[in-house]
């Protein structure tokens, strides 16, 4: 065993006996960590406010053979605007759990990492409607899967943006009237997409709440649940009732 140093954000957590915790991180250098937090459910634990899901911290571990040890651990941001919003903390919950299934344990993860933490700071300081599944499409594109835009992703035609009317990643993405299948795709949607992907992210994530961000949700969703073969539990609880 060896002690190590890395930053992460705290996916989730679940209890282990009576007073620890075992604790999901993503760190840069040592991908999904698995640690358990000795102690931690204790009144009187120093640790317990600072492993809290969301929560940006740096840290000190012991390597185990299963489970690595929590010695240290210190806020690096609080993001406290999110512990104390549930729209926003529940926004957060959903990146995080994407970020999990995506991570690998022990594999050096720093790009997912950074954009988790970019997207964690962009729900603090300008929440929108689209922070999720702006982090949803960059989440498919980073794990090699982003999805075509510019041509029928099956036939591989280029008409105009308003003749790409479907979308189906399991097809690559758009898909124009003769191939049509999946999801259907509005010219507005298709532009969003566009924007997240093709570097004017800034600009979507400006677009108010709308039918059409709604859409562009949806998709992102969709999209990720079939790379991923599993269902997003916290994106579905963000569908309005």
């Amino acid at each position: 065993m060896s002690l190590y140093r890395d930053r992460g954000v705290v996916l989730r957590t679940y209890k282990l006996g009576e007073a620890d915790r075992i604790v999901v991180l993503l760190t840069p250098e040592h991908g999904k960590v698995r640690a358990v937090a000795k102690g931690v459910r204790r009144v009187k634990s120093k640790l317990g406010g600072r492993l809290e899901p969301l929560n940006h911290v740096e840290l000190l571990l012991w390597e185990g053979r299963e489970l690595d040890i929590v010695r240290q651990a210190d806020l690096v941001e609080p993001w406290r605007a999110l512990q104390g919003d549930l729209a926003r903390l529940s926004q957060g919950l959903a990146m995080a759990e994407a970020a999990e299934q995506v991570a690998q344990e022990g594999e050096p993860s720093e790009a997912l990492y950074v954009m988790l933490v970019r997207a964690l700071r962009t729900l603090v300081e300008h929440p929108g409607p689209l922070v999720v599944a702006s982090f949803y499409w960059k989440l498919l594109a980073l794990d090699g899967t982003g999805p075509v835009l510019g041509s029928c992703a099956n036939c591989g035609t280029s008409p105009p943006a308003a003749s790409l009317v479907a979308f189906d990643i399991t097809q690559g993405g758009a898909l124009c009237r003769v191939c049509r299948r999946g999801e259907p795709l509005s010219a507005a949607a298709h532009e969003i997409v566009s924007w997240v992907l093709g570097g004017s992210l800034s600009r979507a994530l400006e677009v108010p709440a709308s039918s059409v961000t709604s859409e562009v949700a949806h998709l992102a969703t969709v999209s990720l649940e079939k790379h991923l073969e599993r269902r997003l539990r916290t994106a579905h609880a963000l569908e309005p009732t």
